[in-house]
């Protein structure tokens, strides 16, 4: 069993930052790429960075320069440094990772934090 736990969402007024963390923990041999996902309301889910396990890092146009994605192999846990927030930040942030495990390699899905970002 792999469980993935997110934390570090919260309000914040424009321009403010938050870190968010997102922790797996279970049977696990190793973890390839990890991700932030994140949901508005009526909207889809949109990738908003990702880091390999070589550290290689894309991010989508609209948090460049303004978000920065980071991990922590030892730990296994990967995080979302984001900063100048803006309202149209507003949304339920999800971690993804593919994991390796005895049984094979699986995506693994966090439980969602909410991040509000006030105008």
């Amino acid at each position: 069993q792999v469980h993935l736990v997110e934390s570090g969402g919260g309000l914040v007024q424009a321009g403010g930052s938050l870190k968010l963390s997102c922790a797996a923990s279970g049977s696990i041999i190793s973890i390839r790429a990890m991700s932030w996902y994140r949901q508005a309301p009526g909207k889809q889910r949109e990738l908003v960075a990702a880091i390999t396990n070589d550290g290689g890092i894309n991010y989508v146009d609209s948090v460049k320069g303004r978000f920065t994605i980071s991990r922590d192999n030892a730990k296994t846990t990967v995080y979302l440094e984001m900063n100048s927030l803006k309202p149209e930040d507003t949304a339920v942030y999800y971690c993804l990772m593919n994991i390796v495990t005895w049984r094979g390699t699986y995506r693994y899905w966090g439980q969602g934090t909410q991040v509000t970002v006030s105008s």
